[in-house]
């Protein structure tokens, strides 16, 4: 199938006036020329599907409950939400519970249904956390780095698991960031470190930073910290969220100043995102759901209640460019999780996941591998 006159979303150009063949749920031909024929798009946006590396749950399910029914669920309202591939995240949980919840994304990945998102990989969020900087995570279940611990989960999810997680003043934090780093993406997550602690595990191999602000210290002019340690490392892609709650619009705008060209947005959705107020789940805990904001009984802030998609919206409001805003949704998560060469562009032989928008990035048609939902 030919579609022709779109402003198709080049990473290395941003909206180009072109076009693109899809066959066999792959693009096979990508194009900037002004042909004719096809598919007229009359001028739309188009997108990669956006890709969510770090999202719990929604529509009432969460991954670490390892139900097959839920994640299926969950994995529509992404897709319908423009989020064709996704890397489900768990939580601080025994290592059993993990286990199940990763063979159930392996399921999924195996044997996907018409209209779902891509599992295309599993962040491991927990339990390797600082108890200080825990934040939602159970603290029952925290544990020092454990790297056999880590190994098997990682063959239990045959190669799924792309991320893992660590805080770097654990013991053990710099050798575990060193061994994990030659079997996936390593990243510092849920610490209270120091600057030096930080460059430690960056020197062993960590290259992704989870949640940038969020369950780390601030950044202080003689305590530069995580922070600090993680923007002066050009290697080192950091995650932010765009909710408009966890992370305020001028530190979005610092972000992307601090780490230029590395961020990747996600979500950090919860099981009650795309659902209305009231109490739910979260590793063990009760989390209430009140004005689109998710808490624990203290006021914790919790994960959030927003997808992917809007969080590029709000992005692109607090001032970020758009086309700076898309990479940091699609390519560069693609890049994090080693899915690159699939997914994250318009690109002969990726799959066909695509976005049709408007001129503001409102979403008007999302296909997936080629078919349109």
């Amino acid at each position: 199938m030919l579609f022709t006159n779109g402003l198709i979303f080049l990473p290395d150009r941003g909206f180009v006036r072109g076009g693109f063949a899809v066959e066999g749920g792959r693009f096979t031909e990508v194009f900037t020329d002004e042909r004719m024929g096809g598919r007229d798009l009359g001028g739309a946006l188009v997108l990669p599907g956006l890709v969510d590396v770090h999202t719990h749950g929604a529509m009432g399910a969460d991954f670490s409950d390892g139900d097959a029914d839920g994640l299926r669920r969950m994995a529509a309202y992404l897709a319908q939400n423009g989020i064709t591939s996704f890397a489900p995240a768990s939580m601080t949980l025994p290592y059993e519970t993990l286990a199940a919840a990763f063979e159930t994304a392996v399921e999924l990945s195996e044997n996907l249904p018409r209209g779902c998102a891509r599992p295309m990989g599993i962040h491991m969020e927990g339990p390797f956390f600082s108890e200080k900087k825990k934040g939602a995570q159970n603290g029952a279940y925290l544990r020092l780095p454990d790297y056999e611990a880590f190994r098997v989960l990682y063959e239990k999810s045959r190669g799924l698991l792309r991320i893992v997680d660590v805080a770097p003043e654990l013991e053990g934090a710099a050798d575990f960031a060193r061994r994990a780093s030659e079997l996936c993406t390593v990243s510092v997550a849920h610490t209270d470190a120091d600057y030096e602690q930080t460059r430690a595990v960056y020197d062993a191999g960590a290259a992704h930073l989870t949640h940038l602000y969020n369950a780390m210290p601030p950044i202080h002019h003689r305590k530069p910290g995580v922070i600090g340690a993680a923007s002066e490392r050009e290697n080192v892609i950091a995650e932010l969220i765009c909710d408009g709650l966890h992370v305020h619009p001028s530190s979005v705008r610092m972000a992307f100043k601090l780490f230029p060209g590395r961020i990747c947005l996600i979500s950090d959705s919860l099981r009650c995102c795309g659902m209305p107020d009231g109490e739910y789940e979260l590793g063990g805990q009760t989390v209430y759901l009140s004005g689109g904001v998710a808490r624990l009984a203290d006021g914790t802030i919790a994960g959030a209640a927003s997808n992917l998609f809007r969080d590029l919206h709000n992005a692109v409001a607090f001032g970020i460019p758009a086309e700076t805003a898309v990479l940091a949704a699609t390519l560069t998560p693609a890049r994090e999780i080693g899915r690159a060469d699939e997914i994250g562009s318009l690109e002969t032989g990726k799959l066909a996941d695509f976005l049709v928008c408007d001129g503001e990035l409102n979403l008007l048609e999302v296909w997936l591998g080629g078919e349109k939902l």
